[in-house]
C-alpha cells in the first residue's frame, strides 16, 4: 500500500498543506519518513474514530497519552495500540479491528499491529500468525512496527520462535524473510537486546543460513546487521561463520553480507 506516486517532501516544513491535511484525516498514507514524522497522531486518531463512529473510544486513549512520562512517536503509538486493544476486546469489536488492520493509512495499520502485541492470550504461534500480515505490509512503517511489537514475545519464547521463523526465512515474500532476521537481531535498533542471542548467536543459524545469499538487498542488509550485532559480543563466531559462508557460497550476495557483518570488527582492527 505504499504510495509510489509521491516521493514526499524532504523536510516537514515543505509538506504541502493539502497533503498534511489528507495524512491527518487518514485519506492517504505517508510517502516517506518526513511525512510519517509530521502526522499529528492525536488528530489522525480523532478523525479515524469519528469516521468509524467510535468517538467514544477517544477520551480513554487521550488520557493514556497524556499520562505518559515521555511522549515520543513510539510511546504514543504504543499507548494508542494498548488502549485500542483493551477497548476492542471489552466491546468485542472485531469489525473495528478489521477496519484498522486494513486501513489505507499506514499509521492506523501500525496501531492495529501494536494492539496484537498487547494480547497476552495469544501463544507464540498465534501471535506470529496474527502479526504476519503486518510483516508482509508494503509500507515500511507497518513492517517496522510488526517486528518491534513481536520482539518481546519472541525473546520470551526464543526456541519456539526460532523454529517458526526458520520457516519464514524460506518464504517467497522478501518482507517475511526480512522479518525473521530483523525480529531476532541480538541487539536491534530502538529495542531491547536479546541476551541469549548476544551470548549464543549460533542459536539463530536456523534463520540465517537460508538467507546467506538472499536475492533481496532488504534481507541482506538485515542479515549483515544481525551478524554485526553478534560480532560485538562473539566476534570469533562471526568471523568463523563468514569464512565458512565464503567457502560455501561464493556469490556477490554473500560477499555483501560478509562485508556488512564484519564492519565493526574491521573498524576495531583499523583503530589498533
Amino acid at each position: 500500500m505504499t504510495d509510489n506516486t509521491r516521493k514526499g517532501a524532504r523536510s516537514i516544513k515543505d509538506i504541502p498543506a493539502n497533503i498534511l491535511c489528507q495524512l491527518n484525516s487518514g485519506e492517504i498514507q505517508t510517502a516517506n519518513l518526513m511525512e510519517w514524522l509530521a502526522v499529528d497522531k492525536k488528530v489522525l486518531l480523532e478523525n479515524i474514530l469519528i469516521q468509524c463512529d467510535r468517538k467514544i473510544y477517544l477520551q480513554p486513549i487521550l488520557e493514556k497519552i497524556d499520562n505518559l512520562k515521555k511522549q515520543t512517536i513510539n510511546t504514543v503509538n504504543d499507548a494508542i495500540g494498548t488502549v485500542l486493544f483493551e477497548l476492542i476486546t471489552t466491546n468485542n469489536d472485531n469489525d473495528f479491528m478489521l477496519t484498522i488492520s486494513t486501513h489505507k493509512s499506514d499509521l492506523v495499520r501500525t496501531w492495529a499491529a501494536c494492539s496484537i502485541g498487547q494480547n497476552s492470550k495469544l501463544d507464540i504461534n498465534q501471535m506470529l500468525l496474527a502479526i504476519r500480515p503486518f510483516a508482509k505490509d508494503t509500507h515500511f512503517s507497518v513492517r517496522e512496527e510488526a517486528w518491534m511489537v513481536a520482539r518481546r514475545i519472541i525473546a520470551e519464547n526464543l526456541s519456539e520462535s526460532i523454529a517458526i521463523l526458520s520457516i519464514w526465512a524460506n518464504d517467497d515474500d522478501e518482507n517475511v524473510r526480512r522479518f525473521a532476521s530483523e525480529a531476532t537481531r541480538p541487539r536491534g535498533v530502538w529495542c531491547n537486546h536479546i541476551g541469549t542471542l548476544k551470548q549464543n548467536p549460533e542459536l539463530g543459524l536456523q534463520i540465517l543460513e537460508p538467507l546467506k545469499s538472499d536475492e533481496s538487498k532488504y534481507v541482506r542488509d538485515s542479515v549483515g546487521n544481525w551478524l554485526n550485532d553478534a560480532s560485538k559480543t562473539q566476534p570469533k563466531f562471526v568471523e568463523d561463520l563468514c569464512v565458512d559462508w565464503q567457502k560455501e557460497s561464493d556469490t556477490k550476495e554473500t560477499s555483501y553480507i560478509i562485508k556488512r557483518a564484519l564492519r565493526t570488527i574491521a573498524k576495531q582492527r583499523a583503530i589498533r
